[in-house]
């Protein structure tokens, strides 16, 4: 068997060998962006028998379009690398994979909006952010029309209002649940507070990439992406003991260890003021949490953005929406935008 080669890397020699020469007649960018996990560099051997081979998104000028599409159809060879450069999967036809379109259109199909037009606040907000990785990561291997490198850049991380806010609405998830741990405990449903763990267990790291300004992936790749933050090698073993604990006392212990390392972060942030960044009893019950209140509340006074600050602390799409089909599809995505409007329908965080 060949080594494998990741993705990536094979549709770099694809682009120099084949689509390059192809579309050497007009100005161009061609990059490896989009769908699948060799965009995110999380293929492997396994990824090759599924939706995984030749492909390259071209843009060109908006009058090249037809002409490009025309040459790449006629121009493709059968097979590239010894793979079929036509080829399908489950309900997709088998078709080439070379994509041909302007810069802006592709855009608006992946993000729901044109970038390069600007991005308003609630723009980011009903953008899930594995649509944003899957434009930031991947490569580009020609810019010729120089502007997909600037717009990449553009969109590596939320803006500092959009961020301060989502951090106070991260805290306030582990606020409504932080004390749920114990109660459910105390009362004899094991079950029930291993569950509450495992919540605040995935917000707990979802707050990690929020310190660390790292977008997080959907949840193949949740945890692969999560090991590469800085400062995570010290959390893992916690993590999954109070996921895998056996008793209330083993998965306080665990998690009071996060809260505890998650609230140092914060202070390194310089976001707020420092904080006291140690556990306490909850409301005097014998429940040690982060006591997460007063650390939304420390953030909400960080908040300078005047339409963010009358919101209330729902977070973005990604913290509140949890269907696939929601985060996956910008066309649907972007109907959440009511749950930031206010009731007469302004407030639109232009």
């Amino acid at each position: 068997m060949e080594d494998f080669v990741p993705g990536i890397e094979f549709n770099r020699g694809f682009y120099a060998e084949v689509v390059g020469p192809i579309m050497s007649a007009w100005p161009h960018s061609a990059a490896c962006l989009g769908w699948g996990s060799h965009v995110l560099g999380y293929d492997t051997e396994r990824s090759t028998d599924h939706g995984w081979g030749p492909r390259v998104e071209v843009f060109v000028g908006p009058g090249d379009v037809s002409a490009a599409r025309a040459a790449v159809e006629a121009g493709l060879p059968e097979t590239f690398a010894s793979r079929p450069v036509r080829y399908g999967w489950d309900a997709w036809p088998e078709r080439h994979h070379v994509y041909v379109s302007t810069l802006g259109s592709w855009l608006v199909a992946q993000l729901g909006c044109d970038p390069q037009l600007g991005m308003s606040t609630l723009d980011w907000l009903v953008t899930p952010q594995q649509k944003l990785l899957e434009v930031v990561r991947g490569a580009v291997y020609h810019d010729g029309l120089g502007a997909l490198e600037p717009l990449r850049a553009g969109l590596a991380y939320f803006p500092d209002h959009v961020w301060r806010w989502m951090v106070a609405c991260q805290w306030r998830r582990i606020e409504q649940e932080e004390a749920f741990v114990g109660r459910a405990a105390e009362v004899g449903d094991e079950l029930g507070s291993q569950l509450v763990a495992a919540r605040l267990v995935r917000e707990l790291m979802r707050l990690h990439f929020l310190y660390a300004r790292r977008y997080w992936p959907y949840s193949k790749w949740f945890g692969t992406a999560y090991v590469e933050l800085p400062g995570s090698a010290a959390l893992l073993a916690p993590l999954r003991a109070a996921t895998a604990a056996h008793s209330y006392q083993e998965r306080e212990r665990a998690l009071v260890a996060v809260y505890e390392a998650l609230m140092a972060m914060h202070n390194e942030s310089g976001l707020t003021p420092p904080i006291d960044a140690t556990v306490r009893a909850y409301y005097g019950r014998p429940f040690l949490v982060a006591f997460a209140e007063r650390i939304v509340e420390a953030c909400r006074g960080a908040i300078d953005d005047e339409w963010l600050s009358t919101l209330p602390l729902v977070g973005s799409i990604d913290q509140f929406a949890d269907s696939t089909d929601v985060l996956s599809i910008p066309v649907l995505a972007r109907r959440l935008r009511a749950v930031y409007e206010q009731g007469d329908g302004t407030g639109t965080g232009t």
